[in-house]
């Protein structure tokens, strides 16, 4: 059965893997447009696969035809408080508190966005904001009061020296976010919550660093890096590369009123 409520382009099938198992590996598959040192992150390597059997029905695919996955979602549900300080920390953060939770039995009472895919023969066409809307529904269809995101602002990254804090209150003329990403969010009916300067951890050795960035780190210090939201600090005395990726909390309300 396919998720319902939600409006498709071109009449595109949109399922969870719960419904259709067989597309997990080409979800799994569908590349994205991160740099590569973002597939670095020790917390994502622990519990990502579980995203795709213990929390089959919160991982989305759009498709082509029945077996074409263009586009994908990836979420997990979650306790939280509603209060800012209930957050967690950022993605490495919520992606553990999800496993956890339902290690422990707790009950979720929201989704949260982990990533949204769209394969790159169909930028451009409003996929995104399907993809995020399906993560609405979901959450939805499960009783779930809100889905939360910790987003990475598409064009963060080049301007690696301004902090997040000042980046996310940059506007257009028209009072929306300067960044499309955050302004995909907004459209959608998102609300700033609060940044989450420590999202993601990625540490690896000085040749690690190297060897994903294709740059040479002579010295001990704080080098620019292309696709990191900030810099990034190298330390030749440990062998020791490391980035805190800061993300912006948002939260998207969901009704939980059902279709008829």
């Amino acid at each position: 059965m396919a998720l319902v409520g939600v409006t498709v382009p071109g009449g595109l099938g949109i399922f969870t893997l719960a419904e259709r198992p067989e597309l997990g590996p080409r979800v799994g598959s569908l590349p994205s447009s991160l740099p590569e040192f973002m597939y670095h992150d020790a917390t994502v390597g622990r519990y990502w696969d579980k995203l795709f059997t213990d929390f089959a029905g919160f991982q989305i695919a759009i498709c082509e035809g029945s077996d074409e996955v263009i586009a994908a979602g990836h979420c997990i549900p979650v306790f939280w408080d509603e209060t800012v300080e209930g957050l967690p920390a950022g993605l490495d953060g919520v992606l553990e508190r999800g496993v956890r939770d339902l290690e422990a039995g707790r009950t979720p009472t929201v989704v949260s966005a982990l990533l949204a895919i769209v394969s790159d023969a169909h930028r451009g066409r409003g996929f995104s904001s399907v993809v995020l809307t399906a993560m609405k529904t979901v959450a939805a269809e499960n009783g779930l009061v809100a889905l939360i995101a910790p987003v990475r602002p598409t064009l963060k990254e080049r301007y690696p020296l301004t902090k997040m804090e000042r980046y996310i209150r940059w506007e257009r003329a028209d009072g929306l976010p300067f960044d499309p990403w955050l302004r995909v969010h907004r459209r959608l009916g998102a609300e700033f919550l609060q940044v989450a300067p420590r999202s993601m951890l990625i540490t690896g050795t000085i040749s690690e660093w190297e060897e994903w960035t294709v740059m040479r780190f002579p010295e001990s210090d704080t080098y620019v890096v292309p696709g990191a939201l900030q810099p990034v600090v190298m330390d030749l005395e440990r062998d020791l590369g490391t980035y805190e990726e800061p993300n912006v909390w948002m939260r998207h309300p969901v009704s939980t009123e059902r279709s008829c």
